[in-house]
């Protein structure tokens, strides 16, 4: 936690980079420019599937808000009638090979962000390192379309359609590539994506260069907390009048922390390494205080848990014209329609 501490501050707060990070961030830009080449010399080849693929991803490392927008996709694309799956790598997993996920999935093996979508979403996840591979799974599985959680660098995967989501307030902090800054590509990559989603701050601020007219402005929703242990509902207005423990183990805890102030709750904060792995002394505190965190760091909690601790889920928000012209655009891109007998097509 210290070094990504130190990190954050000169990623996000203006602390200037030692010459040796510098140094790194050229080497990376190096090696990241060689590898898009060979995929698009064909050098590389990339796996084209026989359903459409949607990628959601981000520029950044770091908490974006792009899980929650892979479940809202999910949803919408649900409810017009299509199978949609989901593809992700497994960060922090022992599993190595493709595999499909059931219920008994468990963070330790497959990450935790697997988990939630898997809980979450209702349809199909597939992990894997190989993404193609991982992706043909859930193709064999009768999807008839893919989103992959993550995944707009990694071009092993062809794509019918890519969304950017970029922080709104953090946005491309010092504008370096890592490690000297949070970037994984410049924002000039934007200009060739087909989707920008800003959540939070001011959408029509953040453009780095994209082409898009206007992106698309979204906002994360909670409303209530779940407990861990029976999966009782409170609204977190109920969470007010005395302070309580917040815990976040995501690549931006303090949107977490933000998002609970604002609903009026008074936090003893708890900030976590993304990914952490979680244990007893991290959740479980001297005091009787109820302990609110992420739903990602919920599913890694389930044994440590008691009746003080609950996570808060959060969804993604849009207003209803752009809602409807996102999946409108989403759909245009990946060519499907559907028959008025209910049949999945390609344009």
């Amino acid at each position: 936690m210290r070094t990504e501490a130190w990190l954050n501050r000169i990623w996000y707060e203006g602390r200037p980079p030692p010459w040796w990070l510098r140094s790194l961030a050229g080497l990376y830009g190096a090696v990241t420019a060689v590898r898009r080449d060979l995929y698009r010399s064909n050098l590389r080849r990339s796996t084209r599937l026989a359903v459409p693929v949607i990628v959601v991803g981000n520029l950044s490392v770091g908490g974006t808000g792009k899980t929650p927008v892979v479940l809202w996709l999910s949803e919408q694309l649900k409810g017009r009638g299509l199978a949609p799956g989901i593809v992700t790598r497994g960060f922090g997993g022992r599993v190595r090979g493709p595999q499909l996920l059931d219920a008994a999935a468990e963070p330790a093996d497959v990450g935790d962000e697997p988990v939630l979508l898997q809980r979450r979403a209702g349809v199909p996840v597939a992990v894997g390192r190989d993404r193609p591979a991982a992706a043909a799974l859930l193709q064999r599985a009768g999807c008839d379309l893919i989103i992959s959680d993550d995944g707009l660098q990694h071009y092993a995967l062809e794509r019918d359609c890519e969304i950017v989501v970029i922080d709104g307030l953090r946005r491309f902090g010092n504008g370096r590539l890592l490690p000297a800054g949070p970037l994984r590509e410049a924002p000039q990559r934007l200009r060739a994506v087909d989707a920008l989603i800003v959540n939070g701050g001011e959408a029509a601020a953040v453009t780095g260069g994209c082409l898009l007219a206007q992106p698309f402005a979204m906002g994360l929703v909670a409303a209530s907390a779940v407990a861990l242990v029976g999966g009782a509902k409170r609204p977190l207005a109920a969470f007010r009048g005395a302070p309580v423990h917040a815990v976040a183990g995501i690549g931006n805890p303090r949107r977490f922390f933000t998002m609970l102030r604002d609903a009026g709750l008074e936090l003893i904060e708890h900030p976590l390494a993304d990914h952490a792995r979680i244990a007893a002394a991290d959740i479980c505190f001297p005091d009787r205080n109820p302990v609110l965190m992420t739903e990602k760091d919920a599913v890694k909690c389930g044994r440590l848990a008691d009746e003080r601790h609950w996570y808060v889920p959060v969804a993604a928000g849009f207003e209803p014209a752009a809602r409807e012209a996102l999946v409108e655009l989403v759909l245009r891109r990946t060519g499907l329609t559907k028959s008025m007998d209910g049949e999945v097509q390609r344009g």
